[in-house]
């Protein structure tokens, strides 16, 4: 009896702690994307020329076109994900492609032009994304990695072939490319490690043995060890080096706060690199490492949703729904 309870008592804590990862993980991506969103497009260095000091207050500033605390598109489609996933117990591509067409006809405030012109072309959910990468050749952008925080958490429930899988799957939306349902697959991966209570950064290895061939190589080079943003030969609203710049945001540091300061210092689209990067660290540290100054005036409009606007206490709710 007594080593029954023991157990129990066991597996409830370690259950209680893969909940604060898994809100880490949902809130810590909304949190990194509220605070990029303002020195999106500046140069490197931005950030921390502002705020010199870390933990002195005020980072939360809005600006370019956001209001303080506010998210953007990275998160508003994150959270439609997460819902459509709840409430289908699943993936139902049919039904998350509706709930993005909505979305993007109430006219957000920000919107990728690929995922504009794929959600809008009037083609079925099944079609619109490969003709548009058959049309344009390109499609490799960081929109479906940008708002992987809620599907990376719904489906590290499952091994590694399924939840990468469902990544790519769901990136195929809006991305014609595989090589950006690759980035999402490795993502998914290693939020599934550091759910699991591991290092994400040693789950890395496996995941990118796991890359389709013809896309393992780029990978292998922006998640290597020594890589660092200024390597990178693209913008970073690009996958490979977005999620490059993620990792190397993770890797150089300690703590949720400076991994997401490193984030926003990378410059350019730096409301994504910060919302992947803090996916990761959210994951990694969990929720109780998210500086409450930078929960507390988080707010998360749905356009296209009857007017909702989420808290972080809705994220929350949202992040153990998908959890399990």
């Amino acid at each position: 009896m007594k080593a029954m309870t023991a157990m129990t008592a066991t597996q409830a804590r370690k259950a209680r702690e893969r909940g604060q990862r898994a809100a880490g993980a949902v809130v810590g991506s909304a949190v990194g994307d509220a605070l990029g969103a303002p020195f999106e497009f500046g140069p490197p260095g931005a950030f921390s020329a502002r705020f010199p000091v870390p933990g002195s207050g005020g980072e939360m500033c809005g600006g370019g076109g956001w209001d303080a605390g506010e998210a953007t598109d990275d998160t508003q489609m994150a959270v439609l994900a997460g819902e459509s996933l709840v409430e289908r117990g699943g993936l139902d591509p049919a039904d998350l492609f509706a709930r993005f067409q909505r979305w993007a006809a109430a006219e957000p405030k920000d919107i990728g032009l690929q995922t504009e012109d794929v959600l809008t072309n009037g083609l079925p959910w099944d079609r619109a994304a490969a003709e548009h990468f058959r049309v344009t050749g390109r499609a490799a952008g960081n929109g479906s990695l940008m708002r992987a925080s809620t599907s990376a958490v719904r489906f590290a429930r499952d091994r590694r072939a399924a939840t990468m899988d469902a990544a790519r799957r769901l990136s195929a939306l809006t991305h014609g490319d595989p090589a950006a349902g690759e980035g999402v697959a490795v993502l998914h991966e290693l939020v599934r490690a550091a759910l699991d209570g591991g290092d994400p950064l040693a789950a890395l290895p496996e995941a990118l043995r796991s890359v389709r061939p013809d896309s393992r190589e780029r990978y292998a080079a922006v998640l290597a060890p020594g890589w660092h943003p200024d390597r990178a030969t693209e913008f970073n609203g690009a996958v490979w080096p977005c999620l490059g710049s993620a990792v190397w945001a993770l890797r150089t540091t300690g703590s949720f706060e400076d991994a997401l300061r490193a984030a926003v210092d990378t410059g350019g689209d730096t409301d994504t690199v910060a919302a992947v990067t803090g996916t990761l660290a959210g994951a990694r540290y969990g929720l109780d490492a998210i500086p409450a100054r930078w929960t507390a005036p988080l707010r998360v409009p749905l356009p296209g949703s009857g007017g909702r606007v989420l808290r972080v206490a809705d994220l929350i709710g949202l992040a153990r729904r998908l959890a399990g």
